[in-house]
């Protein structure tokens, strides 16, 4: 299926596009910036990758070889030009693989609806078909129709975290729950074959709080499939969209979104399957009286468990 493979984008306030220069400036050194969780809860280490790219000033030009078949789109971070967004959609419902920003790092998103789209984002990142992913959704709507919901009361004295968890959305949290029936199936199954498929029933589902993710979600109308974006090497965040483009546009990436440069640190996931809600990675949001994390002993879980 082909693309759209340019875009002319005249930026804010510039009378012509004949010459354009990068409007970040990149020190010749590389410089980066470590994000280390605490050793109880994860022992991810964050890498943010930014450094001088050779390939910069060709995707600050206004436009681009059609050959590159990237569309790369430069936005402002507070979404007053967010019709830039519309070729960008466009292409994510011809079952496009592209970057968009987060309010943590960018995200590589694809139409949740789209099997084959889902298939190539996959092979874009060169991950495990067993490795999960998360959907990125408008509101609370889209929670309550792709999973069964929050946990609510129980006769064990569990209060309604429904409520407790309305105050972290939008937020950078990634939370588990359980997926119902609405979801696609392709979001849910893994495997190399159709005879060895199995099917998930968790899925994690993030609201950003970050207006140009949320303007790319309301004009598609509907989630998107998302993974963070990566460096090809291990543990490793690309948070400069200019260096996502260097290294995935050869790779088949159909577009990159950039919003500016993003900071090093990912969502906090928690998992909500199990009672209590307990913290597999922590993140960028912080921890609330409701959660746990991995590895706490049982007095201080129990103490935890009512909101």
């Amino acid at each position: 299926m082909g693309f759209a493979t340019a875009l002319q984008i005249k930026p804010y306030g510039c009378a012509t596009t004949a010459s354009l220069s990068f409007r970040r400036s990149v020190s010749p050194f590389s410089a980066c910036v470590f994000f280390q969780p605490s050793p109880k809860v994860s022992r991810l280490k964050v890498l943010a990758v930014v450094k001088k790219s050779p390939k910069r000033l060709k995707y600050a030009s206004p436009r681009f070889p059609k050959e590159d078949g990237l569309l790369y789109v430069e936005v402002d971070s507070n979404g007053d030009d967010a019709w830039k967004l519309d070729s960008v959609v466009e292409l994510l419902k011809e079952g496009a693989v592209g970057v968009i920003p987060t309010d943590t790092v960018y995200a590589m998103v694809c139409d949740m609806n789209n099997h084959d789209a889902i298939q190539r984002l996959r092979r874009l990142k060169d991950v495990e078909a067993s490795k999960p992913f998360s959907i990125l959704c408008r509101s609370l709507h889209d929670i309550d129709t792709y999973t069964t919901g929050f946990p609510r009361g129980n006769s064990d004295g569990l209060s309604d975290i429904f409520r407790a968890v309305k105050h972290c959305l939008p937020g950078a949290y990634t939370f588990i729950l359980t997926a119902s029936k609405a979801l696609p199936k392709q979001c849910i199954k893994y495997g190399t074959t159709s005879s060895k498929y199995a099917t998930r029933k968790s899925l994690g589902v993030r609201i950003p709080d970050d207006v140009v993710c949320q303007a790319v979600l309301e004009k598609m109308g509907a989630p998107l499939f998302s993974t963070s974006v990566r460096s090809p090497q291990e543990n490793q965040w690309i948070i400069d969209p200019v260096l996502i483009a260097d290294t995935y546009g050869q790779e088949g990436l159909n577009f990159v979104v950039d919003a500016g440069v993003r900071v090093a640190n990912p969502s906090t996931v928690v998992d909500m399957v199990q009672i209590p809600p307990t913290i597999v990675r922590q993140g960028k949001g912080p921890k609330q009286p409701w959660m746990v994390e991995e590895g706490d002993d049982d007095d201080a879980a129990e103490e935890r468990e009512s909101v």
